[in-house]
């Protein structure tokens, strides 16, 4: 049994989902959300915290500050709370409610952008405010996920080599593109190593990391509203664009089965079963990283009202569950619920048979 001390020092490394019975795809998932951060982001946030530590960046009147759509800034005020240092999130509208109460709840203080004000999308207003702030004030620390190498170095050291321990045969690896620091992280490693992996980058309809027009995206995680400076397209094979739709359809199917993931995850799986079905898969090894879980999305992915408002009355069942109908009205089968005073789980009573006394 492990013993930490701080809570950065647990990850789970090691566990993978195996697709093939919920989409009919060889896929493996790596759950990269089964740490105190609950996402990927942690393993980013604590290399770009220590290197700045070990260049003498951060000292205890610092202020680290960050823009983050979520996930990094929940890593980035857990590792705050620990180490001792003050926090600021700077975040936009679409950031989830559960998300800003948890940076809050660890003692970070959080910035909401309300509105694009700078042309360049949500990300370009955060950006404009996180560069007035550190202009004002020498104190201020920003890490700048998007620029910083310890964003992909984080994933060439830790997340791609895990990875080729349990796939000495990998052939294809499926990445989600925010910041691209998983997914720079990764193909370098791959770049190297004993046999040719293809990389297939997972982008969201909307965004603009691979060229092309940029469009309402309402699920935060991947895709970005500026050009990405950590990527470098020679190590990517080929690039898969995903509309929400289909993120919040692949998220319902898995929690189907059991699986609450988070929009980032359902993004890159919907993509990932969209290549795969185009492609001989005939012996084939396939792996995708799931950067999240989904408990962070209970009040919009998993919410039916959220989910037919922003995508239309057809996308959920009368279950309220994407692209399968419930059985024929299952609510008339509920039991009325008890009168006051009766035992809510009531013994069944045994019928007589041939032969009792």
């Amino acid at each position: 049994m492990p013993v930490i001390s701080v809570p950065y020092a647990f990850n789970e490394e090691e566990l993978y989902v195996d697709l093939q019975a919920i989409f009919g795809q060889s896929l493996f998932l790596k759950c990269e959300g089964l740490n105190f951060a609950g996402s990927i982001k942690l393993k980013a946030a604590t290399e770009m915290v220590e290197a700045a530590e070990r260049k003498g960046a951060l000292t205890p009147e610092s202020v680290l500050v960050e823009s983050s759509s979520g996930n990094l800034g929940v890593a980035l005020s857990m590792i705050a709370a620990s180490k001792g240092y003050r926090f600021l999130c700077v975040t936009d509208s679409r950031c989830n409610l559960s998300t800003r109460l948890m940076m809050e709840a660890l003692g970070s203080q959080v910035h909401v952008i309300a509105a694009d004000e700078s042309g360049n999308g949500f990300l370009g207003a955060r950006l404009d405010y996180v560069r007035d702030l550190c202009a004002s004030d020498d104190r201020w620390v920003w890490l700048s996920q998007y620029t910083n190498p310890g964003n992909w170095q984080a994933h060439y050291r830790t997340t791609a080599p895990a990875i080729a321990r349990w796939f000495p045969h990998l052939d294809v690896l499926f990445i989600g593109a925010g910041t691209t620091g998983t997914l720079m992280g990764c193909a370098r490693y791959f770049r190297q190593w004993h046999r040719p992996v293809q990389i297939v980058a997972v982008d969201s309809v909307g965004s603009v990391t691979f060229g092309g027009a940029p469009g309402r995206r309402m699920i935060p995680g991947l895709g970005m509203s500026v050009p990405p400076p950590l990527l470098d397209e020679s190590f990517v094979d080929e690039a898969v664009r995903v509309a929400e739709a289909d993120t919040v359809r692949a998220c319902h199917q898995l929690a189907r089965h059991g699986f609450l993931f988070g929009g980032s995850t359902g993004t890159v799986v919907s993509g990932a079963m969209d290549w795969l079905s185009r492609h001989d898969t005939h012996g084939l090894t396939a792996v995708a990283i799931a950067p999240d879980l989904g408990e962070r999305y209970l009040d919009t992915i998993y919410q039916a009202n959220w989910v037919q408002d922003l995508y239309g009355e057809d996308m959920l069942g009368s279950d309220g569950a994407s692209g399968e109908a419930a059985p024929a009205d299952y609510r008339k089968f509920r039991p009325a619920p008890p009168r006051r005073g009766e035992d809510p789980y009531p013994r069944p009573q045994r019928k007589e048979q041939a032969g009792d006394i």
